[in-house]
């Protein structure tokens, strides 16, 4: 049996060599392994789009009633009782662009519907606010710079314009693509496949 000396004596070193790092011996620090970056870099919260006035949705169904019938008639008489509506950057009524449109195999019905799937923007134009088909139309406002936006935009773009239409796009020409725009007031205002903007369109 150990005397109490003897425990007293082991039990000395053992308090020794738990107080010897901090008597002058550096004690190595804990490395935790960095988290990755994009645990930190959150994309920016998407834009909120206001909702779809009821007058817009009004006319939005008005336009594919005329799809659904397949009746460019319908929405050429449709178009022509809108104040203002653009439909080509000639003079040709609608109804007569349309149905030459359609002769070269443009089908306008068919384009419509596609547009309407889109999501839609929104951008103002004077005092009013316009509803517009695709959204990525709305980006036409100053020479389009291709890292602001996000990947899936950019991957829309090239889908819908080709890289010729980005390249014009880059040099601050005007959305080249198929388009259509609403006002808030429901006044149905263009649906343009040709490179140009309604006389005004800009603020």
């Amino acid at each position: 049996m150990q005397s109490p000396r003897v425990w007293t004596a082991i039990g000395t070193g053992l308090i020794g060599l738990l107080v010897l790092p901090s008597c002058g011996q550096a004690v190595e620090p804990t490395v935790t392994e960095a988290a990755p970056l994009d645990v930190f870099v959150e994309p920016p919260p998407p834009a909120v789009l206001p909702a779809l006035p009821d007058a817009v949705i009004a006319t939005r169904e008005t336009i594919l009633d005329a799809v659904e019938a397949r009746s460019l008639r319908r929405l050429g008489r449709f178009a022509e009782s809108q104040d203002a509506f653009l439909s080509n950057l000639g003079n040709d009524d609608h109804y007569t662009h349309w149905y030459l449109m359609r002769a070269t195999g443009f089908d306008v019905l068919r384009k419509l519907d596609d547009l309407f799937d889109q999501p839609y923007g929104v951008r103002m134009v004077g005092t009013e606010t316009w509803f517009v088909w695709p959204d990525v139309a709305t980006l036409d406002r100053e020479p389009l710079v291709l890292e602001t936006l996000s990947f899936s935009d950019r991957a829309r773009l090239t889908e819908l314009i080709g890289e010729e239409g980005i390249e014009a796009m880059e040099r601050g020409e005007p959305y080249p693509g198929i388009r259509t725009a609403i006002a808030e007031n429901g006044g149905w205002r263009y649906f343009l496949h040709e490179n140009g903007m309604k006389e005004g369109e800009d603020d």
